[in-house]
This record gives structure tokens, sequence and C-alpha cells, in this order.
């Protein structure tokens, strides 16, 4: 699978919230930084490890925020990472733009970092 496929993968999965699938795209020790975690749970600085913790953490924002989607407006693919920018759009929240960036090795995504503004 390309790596634009393993992005394409990664929003169909996350938008129609079937966590194992997400969490399929990810090698077992995947890292990922966001900075609403950084806000939720300061201990972590944003930063969480492995698929028990990424399955804690977007299992909760599914519970939390039901309607939360995400709207693709751009991919940028390489052979090592995709640069992706979409728009997070939560019913009764303003919209936010988002950058998030995916590092791929092997065909599994080793880390994640989101970028807001």
């Amino acid at each position: 699978m390309s790596n634009e496929a393993i992005a394409r993968s990664w929003f169909a999965a996350f938008n129609s919230h079937q966590l194992e699938v997400l969490l399929a795209l990810y090698d077992d020790n995947a890292r990922h930084f966001s900075p609403k975690l950084k806000i939720r749970q300061p201990e972590t600085k944003g930063w969480v490890s492995g698929k028990a913790a990424l399955r804690a953490w977007w299992q909760d924002a599914f519970d939390r925020l039901p309607g939360l989607h995400y709207e693709v407006l751009s991919l940028t693919a390489d052979e090592h990472r995709v640069f992706m920018e979409y728009t997070r759009q939560v019913p009764g929240e303003e919209d936010m733009q988002v950058a998030e960036v995916l590092e791929i090795e092997a065909g599994k995504i080793v880390a994640s970092r989101v970028y807001h503004g």
C-alpha cells in the first residue's frame, strides 16, 4: 500500500470511528503527539506511545465527540511520510484547521504529530 493510500485509509477509519481498523495502520510501538492530548492529559506532555495508549486516546475522543469528522484538504506523500491538512469538524464547535504528519516505515505508521493553526 502506498503512503498516500495509508493516509486515505487513515481518514476513512477515523471518520467512521473504526478504531481497530485505524490502529491496524500503526506499528505496535508507534508514538503520537497532539496539542489536545497535552491539554486533556498534561502529564503526557502531548505524547502517547503504543497501541494501548492510542486506543485509549481515540476511544475517549470518539465517545466524547460522536460527530467528530475530518475533511481532507490536501495530502503530500513521499517514501517516508505523509503531510496531511484537514479541517476538524465537531457539531457545535468552530471548525479547526489541522496539519498532521504520519511517519511510515515498512507500511506502518511509526509516529504521528498533530499541529493546530
